[in-house]
């Protein structure tokens, strides 16, 4: 069975949004929807993962299971928050009646992080949906602490569109609406796992059916970010900068890490409406690597956690005044460019026997083509640009770039100028071939091979 080395999957069966990231008594917890006995969604449950470093992982029991009146048919997604050194956990539980999809706010507690117990009724029921607002799409509470009081933030849709709804509360438990806090509409359907981090200023959410944006933005389910500020007291949010997180194919449903200094961000690496090549593996969907995200001049930056200290092997090549290919051989790996000057650049990663993933420098953008990379991924989107396996992140300066490029079996996460760009890839295991073909007068790759003392995903 071949797995990814160093993200997050499930050991057997389904999984997609990351839940309730959080730091606990010394180690960092990441749950995750989770169908295990099927590698199509199901009823979810939470999954479980801790790490102390945020590269290595280790398997913990299911936290939570759809088992009990509020949530018999699902346990959605939420969040986390630390309180007296306990853990709590506000999720979204799922009732099917008459056909119909109730969705209301539910609470888990752990003293010790592992093991979770259910507060007997739900927290926010269906029929406190403020008026004009879905019963049914009414879910995903984003939990957090301002001034002693608690804040709960859920999306919910009215309508053809939706918004992010506040609540207050003293105790976890008894909670009071505030008000829609968007200053103005998200562009789609339904807004998904909203996240508000205070130190930070930013407000993250994915929306799906959301309106493309020229090449920057195709996936018709997308996440964004809002930086501003929010008047917990008014229940309004006011928008300074916004814009989309990722420009690749497979990044959804973000949410922050609780209860860290940094800011740490971590994602689901697929899409919805996509087939996904690895469910003959046995399992299906993974998570991102963890970023660390700052805010400058209105700009989204974003950095993945530190991978140095699990290089076992490095090449390094400098070339000054370089025109042509450097080539070079890897499968699991960081790869970083610095190059000055160019006039031509590209990169092809996988590259294999009739098969090659290109990233390359064209009219100001960075460009990944996925479409040679192996087996074919097939979405909704229908644009050119879509069916071509393009995606295009905007470059500030084309001519002088850093480039880090992080390689996993089935994936590529690619940075550059604070911005990312993520997609699986499914080329054939024997498809290592890495060249640069370039025209720049300083060019300098140091391709770090990656391994891990502790590897779930084996």
């Amino acid at each position: 069975m071949q797995r990814q080395q160093f993200h997050i999957t499930a050991e057997t069966g389904w999984i997609n949004d990351p839940n309730a990231p959080v730091y606990y008594k010394g180690r960092y917890h990441v749950f995750f929807q989770y169908h295990p006995y099927s590698v199509e969604w199901g009823p979810m449950h939470w999954g479980h993962v801790v790490s102390d470093d945020l590269v290595t992982w280790e398997r913990l029991p299911v936290a939570l299971k759809p088992e009990d009146k509020q949530d018999k048919d699902g346990c959605f997604s939420g969040t986390a928050i630390v309180e007296k050194d306990r853990l709590y956990i506000l999720y979204t539980g799922v009732v099917n009646e008459n056909g119909k999809c109730f969705q209301r706010q539910c609470l888990a507690y752990s003293d010790d992080g592992i093991k979770f117990l259910k507060h007997p009724e739900p927290v926010i029921g269906s029929d406190e949906v403020p008026e004009g607002f879905s019963p049914y799409d009414f879910r995903d509470p984003c939990v957090f602490k301002k001034e002693g009081r608690f804040y709960m933030l859920v999306a919910s849709r009215k309508g053809e569109k939706s918004d992010i709804l506040l609540y207050t509360s003293f105790n976890l438990i008894e909670w009071k609406y505030v008000g829609a806090v968007l200053d103005y509409p998200s562009s789609g359907k339904m807004i998904e796992c909203p996240c508000w981090n205070e130190k930070a200023g930013l407000m993250i959410y994915s929306d799906q059916f959301s309106e493309p944006r020229g090449s920057e933005h195709l996936n018709i389910h997308s996440n964004f970010f809002r930086q501003g500020t929010l008047d917990c007291n008014k229940g309004k949010f006011s928008t300074i900068s916004e814009g989309i997180i990722d420009y690749g194919f497979d990044f959804y449903a973000a949410q922050f890490f609780a209860n860290t200094e940094k800011t740490v961000m971590i994602a689901w690496m697929q899409m919805w409406d996509r087939n996904i090549p690895c469910k003959k593996e046995g399992f299906a969907g993974m998570l991102t690597l963890p970023r660390y995200v700052t805010v400058k001049d209105g700009r989204l930056l974003q950095s993945p956690v530190g991978l140095d200290k699990y290089i076992s092997e490095k090449t390094v090549i400098d070339k000054h005044d370089f025109k042509g290919v450097i080539k070079a051989e890897g499968s699991v790996y960081q790869l970083k460019i610095d190059a000055e000057k160019i006039n031509k650049f590209k990169l092809y990663v996988k590259k294999g026997e009739g098969e090659f993933t290109s990233l390359y420098i064209e009219n100001g953008f960075l460009v990944l083509n996925r479409s040679e990379s192996g087996e074919k991924i097939i979405g909704a989107e229908k644009d050119e640009y879509s069916l071509s396996g393009i995606r295009k992140m905007p470059l500030q300066d084309a001519e002088n770039i850093s480039l880090t490029v992080i390689s996993d079996r089935f994936s590529l996460e690619i940075f550059c100028e604070g911005k990312a760009l993520t997609s699986t890839v499914y080329a054939a295991e024997n498809s290592r071939g890495i060249e640069i073909e370039a025209d720049a007068l300083n060019i300098k790759a140091e391709i770090g091979e990656l391994s891990f003392p502790v590897k779930i995903n084996s």
